[in-house]
C-alpha cells in the first residue's frame, strides 16, 4: 500500500485545513526530507497552545539557537493537527517540519513512514529519562517516532464525602474486588460508582483499563495486524468484570464523559468516582465546583492485591515530519521543548510532565506553591501532586495504537455502546468491533486477522 493511500485513509472526519497545509516547511517529495544544518533552519511548527506558552518557549529557544527561527501555526485542536497533516502528505507538499500529535495517531504516521525516525539523532538515550507510559506508547518497530510532551497517568478520582456517606473508605480500595465491593453500597444510597455509555468518549479510558489488565486487543507489525478483542487474556478479564457492572446495574450508563450530564452528576454526588487521566484535576475543578473539598485521587485498583500496573489515557508528543529537508533542527526544537529548559516551562504552566526529573522534584510536588495550593484545597488538603507523581512512574506493559486510530475511536462508540444499553452483551459487542475494524483495515490495505 503506497504512503499517499494511506494518508488518504487516515483522515477524519475533521474539518480539512488545506491554507495550514499550504505554509510548512516542507518540499515537493512527499517523505523525501534530509537530517539538513542542526544549528541553522527556518522551522515551521504545528500544534495547539492551550497553556499559552508556545510564544515565549520559541522566543526561549531561538535566544539559545541564534541560527535557528521557529514559525508557530496553531493548528486548533489535536483533530485538525492530524487533518491538516495528513492532508499535506496526500498532496506530496507543505508538511510542518515539526508537528504536535496525540500520543496514540502517531504510529499512524510512524507506520506510513511520515514521521522520521528519531533515535538516527539519539533520541534512544533519552529512553529512561521519560516516564515508561508516554515512552513506550510512541514507540514503532521498538524506535521512537516522538518524544513526549506530558504524561497522562491513569487515576482512581473519587468523591470521599460521598463514599463516606455509602460507608466506603476510599483508602482501602486496593483492587478492582474492592472497587466492585464498594460499587454496591454507593448504588444503596442512590448514586452510582462510576458512569460508561460505551460511547466514543470512553474510548481512552477503555484503552487504559485494558491496557492496565495486560490486555493486547491489537497488534501492529508493519501493514500486518492482529485483532483479537474476545480471546486474549487481559480482554477477557477486562470485559467480565465491566459485564458484571453492567448486570447489577452499579454504574451509570446513559451519561458518557464529557457531556453536561456528565459534569452535572459529577457536581451534586450522582457520579462518585472515575478511573481517567492524571491531568483531571483542573477539569474536576470546573466542572464540579461544588464538591470542592470533596474529592480525592488514588492509583488506579489493581487486579491483583499488591501490585502497581499502570495504563496512560491521552497524552500528547512532538514528531519530526519526514518531509522536512531541515531534521536535525527540527529535532533539537523537539527536545528542548520536551527534554530541555522548554519542559520544565510547560510543567510550570500546567502540563503534566512525563520527564523523571520533573516529576521528582521537590518543587512539583511542593505544597505551599500556589497552583498546588488551589489543586490541594479542592482535594481535601491532599498533595495531589506527590499521588500522581508516584504512579506516573510506575512501570508499565508495552501497548500499542492502530494506525487509524481515528477510525478506532469513532466506531468504538457504535459497536460498544449497544451493550451498555444491554441490546447485546459485551463480548458480542467487543466481537463486532474487532470485525468492524478488521474490515476497515483490510478496505485501507493493511493485512488484518481477526482472532476473534
Amino acid at each position: 500500500m503506497n504512503n499517499t493511500q494511506k494518508a488518504l485513509a487516515a483522515l477524519t472526519a475533521a474539518a480539512t485545513i488545506i491554507g495550514l497545509a499550504a505554509c510548512g516547511g516542507g518540499d515537493s517529495s512527499a517523505n523525501k526530507g534530509g537530517t539538513g544544518d542542526a544549528s541553522k533552519a527556518s522551522l515551521v511548527f504545528w500544534g495547539w497552545d492551550t497553556g499559552h506558552t508556545m510564544t515565549s518557549l520559541i522566543k526561549d529557544f531561538q535566544k539559545e539557537n541564534p541560527g535557528i527561527t521557529v514559525k508557530f501555526n496553531n493548528t486548533g485542536t489535536a483533530s485538525d493537527t492530524q487533518t491538516a497533516l495528513s492532508n499535506a502528505i496526500a498532496a506530496g507538499k507543505g508538511a510542518p517540519d515539526v508537528v504536535m500529535l496525540e500520543d496514540p495517531t502517531v504510529t499512524q504516521f510512524a507506520v506510513t513512514g511520515d514521521l522520521a525516525d528519531l533515535s538516527q539523532f539519539g533520541a534512544t538515550k533519552l529512553a529512561d529519562d521519560f516516564t515508561a507510559g508516554p515512552w513506550n506508547k510512541l514507540q514503532y518497530n521498538n524506535k521512537p517516532y516522538a518524544l513526549p510532551i506530558d504524561s497522562g497517568p491513569e487515576m482512581f478520582f473519587y468523591n470521599d464525602a460521598v463514599f463516606k456517606k455509602a460507608g466506603v473508605d476510599g483508602t482501602k480500595i486496593k483492587t478492582w474486588d474492592d472497587y466492585y465491593e464498594a460499587a454496591k453500597k454507593v448504588k444503596a444510597i442512590g448514586s452510582y460508582m462510576t458512569n460508561n455509555s460505551g460511547s466514543s468518549m470512553e474510548y481512552q479510558p477503555f484503552t487504559a483499563q485494558a491496557w492496565q489488565a495486560g490486555a493486547q486487543p491489537w497488534k501492529v507489525s508493519g501493514e500486518n495486524i492482529t485483532i483479537s478483542m474476545t480471546k486474549d487474556a487481559g480482554m477477557k478479564k477486562y470485559i467480565a468484570f465491566q459485564q458484571k457492572l453492567i448486570d447489577e446495574d452499579l454504574i451509570d450508563t446513559k451519561t458518557a464523559n464529557w457531556s453536561d450530564s456528565w459534569n452535572r452528576e459529577l457536581n451534586d454526588g450522582t457520579i462518585a468516582s472515575l478511573t481517567i487521566g492524571g491531568w483531571m484535576p483542573i477539569n474536576l475543578m470546573n466542572g464540579a465546583p461544588d464538591q470542592a473539598g470533596n474529592w480525592r485521587v488514588a492509583p488506579m485498583p489493581q487486579w491483583t492485591d499488591g501490585e502497581k500496573a499502570a495504563a496512560e489515557d491521552g497524552g500528547s508528543a512532538l514528531a519530526v515530519v519526514s518531509q522536512s529537508k531541515q531534521q536535525a533542527a527540527a529535532y533539537k526544537f523537539a527536545e528542548y521543548l520536551t527534554h530541555g529548559k522548554g519542559a520544565q516551562t510547560m510543567a510550570d504552566t500546567g502540563t503534566f510532565p512525563a520527564l523523571k526529573s520533573i516529576l521528582s522534584s521537590k518543587d512539583f510536588t511542593d505544597p505551599n506553591t500556589e497552583a498546588n495550593k488551589k489543586v490541594n484545597a479542592y482535594f481535601g488538603g491532599q498533595n495531589v501532586n506527590e499521588v500522581l507523581a508516584e504512579s506516573a512512574q510506575r512501570k508499565v506493559s508495552k501497548f500499542s495504537y492502530l494506525p487509524y486510530n481515528p477510525f478506532a475511536q469513532s466506531s468504538f462508540g457504535d459497536q460498544i455502546s449497544k451493550a451498555y444499553s444491554k441490546e447485546i452483551t459485551l463480548e458480542q459487542a467487543f466481537a463486532n468491533y474487532g470485525k468492524a475494524l478488521t474490515d476497515h483495515g483490510n478496505q485501507q490495505g493493511y493485512t488484518v486477522t481477526d482472532k476473534g
